[in-house]
């Protein structure tokens, strides 16, 4: 007997490729856990029988010999027996785009970072060249614009696209699609947003604002991850983390979410035992306070944070700077000689004080003479500047706030580099070095 399952809380990227396992091992029976999302567990109430899904309770699984396992790498985010756990002859057949996750040791696998685990299972059905239905196609797509935020987020690929160009091309039906994707959103829901934005904390960790709510719950509450993606876009904060204390059960619900490239949540949630994708996570923690919890995610974030790209990894140095007193002549043969519109100022002890720019030539410089006053007289010393530890995403917020091409990387007063606009443009096209 094969068995195909898949993780709690079952999204429809987790149930897509349940469904996608069972084209391409026929002779396998599609099993869920009780745990499901509330869009996934809407839409089997009425596709169900349809897809032929069933539970551990519906089956006789004592003679199960293989275990085909799709969109999770770890025994702790599944709902498997004890009996087939522990089977000396189980084979493991493995499905998963979350490579450095888990602790499951399959026979053969398919781990490979993609932006939906539903594009590696489409990888092989469309080698067998398997004809699919409409539905089967529909909710492919589900899964596949659920993981990857509409082709959106960070973790997407280009094969993800083809891949949702290819189920588009199969008949995939967008009106049926946005439905199913609609956020169940009540009043529970609405009841422990209302908690989380009544004490909610910003803080910041190495530059980046992070939004933290701990709030008690009573028993299961659906769609949390929807509630921590509007806390963050509440907030506007580059990443939010929400902790759901389940007094009754002695647990704890993390869930994280993030919009900027340097918080890898999924990373985090590993850390702590549960999983995820660069940009959402999330983990079950027994037995240990909120406030315990929130410490761990802060000290995981400021590890994280220590690897990401930072401004100092951008920086062009040294910088050619030019003191105060020395004459504007002095300061006008600088910047034909660079080439550049603008040179830090600094003070006898090497720390910046101004700017001087071409600007300031045009503006301020009105008769020769002017040209033998000192630079401080004429330099603009509302000196914009960003420290070595920020990230890109910081360095172009203040270019873009300011309206600015360059920043001054500025370490205890000191200049140690600059940033420009190219620097920042090459990062965010992936053209800085690892």
């Amino acid at each position: 007997m094969k068995i195909i399952t898949t993780h709690k809380n079952t999204d429809f990227d987790a149930l897509a490729s349940t469904i996608a396992a069972t084209l391409l091992h026929p002779e396998a029976v599609p099993v869920i856990p009780r745990q499901l999302n509330a869009n996934v567990k809407e839409f089997l109430a009425i596709h169900k029988d349809l897809l032929n899904i069933n539970t551990w309770k519906e089956i006789d699984y004592k003679n199960a010999d293989t275990l085909i396992v799709v969109d999770a790498g770890s025994w702790n985010r599944l709902m498997v027996p004890r009996e087939i756990r522990n089977s000396e002859k189980l084979k493991i057949i493995l499905y998963d785009h979350h490579p450095h996750e888990g602790d499951i040791r399959a026979d053969w696998q398919c781990r490979e970072q993609v932006g939906a685990n539903i594009t590696l299972m489409l990888r092989d059905i469309k080698k067998q060249k398997v004809k699919l239905s409409t539905i089967q196609s529909t909710l492919f797509l589900a899964g596949l614009y659920e993981d990857t935020g509409n082709l959106a987020f960070p973790s997407t690929t280009p094969e993800d696209a083809r891949t949702a160009a290819f189920l588009l091309e199969n008949h995939a039906d967008l009106h049926l699609l946005n439905h199913m994707l609609r956020p169940a959103y009540g009043q529970k829901q609405k009841n422990v947003l209302f908690e989380m934005l009544k004490n909610a904390k910003r803080s910041r960790v190495n530059g980046l604002r992070i939004g933290f709510a701990k709030v008690p719950i009573d028993g299961f509450v659906e769609n949390l991850a929807v509630v921590v993606h509007m806390y963050r876009e509440i907030l506007n904060v580059d990443a939010a983390f929400g902790i759901f204390a389940d007094e009754s059960k002695n647990n704890c619900v993390v869930i994280g979410r993030s919009e900027n490239d340097g918080i890898n949540v999924g990373t985090i949630m590993r850390s702590m035992g549960g999983g995820g994708v660069p940009a959402a996570g999330s983990v079950l923690i027994k037995e240990k306070s909120m406030a315990a919890i929130e410490e761990s995610i802060r000290e995981l974030l400021s590890g994280a944070q220590q690897a990401s790209i930072q401004v100092s990894d951008l920086m062009s140095f040294p910088v050619t700077t030019i003191r105060e007193k020395e004459s504007m002549e002095k300061a006008a043969a600088q910047l034909r000689e660079k080439g550049c519109t603008g040179v830090p100022v600094v003070d006898e002890d090497a720390k910046i004080v101004g700017i001087i720019s071409r600007r300031d030539f045009q503006r301020k410089v009105k008769k020769e003479s002017q040209l033998k006053a000192p630079v401080k007289a004429f330099m603009s010393t509302n000196v914009i500047s960003i420290e070595p530890g920020k990230s890109p995403g910081d360095a172009s917020g203040l270019m873009i706030k300011y309206d600015i091409g360059r920043l001054p990387v500025v370490d205890n007063g000191r200049i140690i580099g600059i940033v420009t606009r190219s620097d920042v443009m090459r990062y965010w096209y992936d053209l800085v070095p690892e």
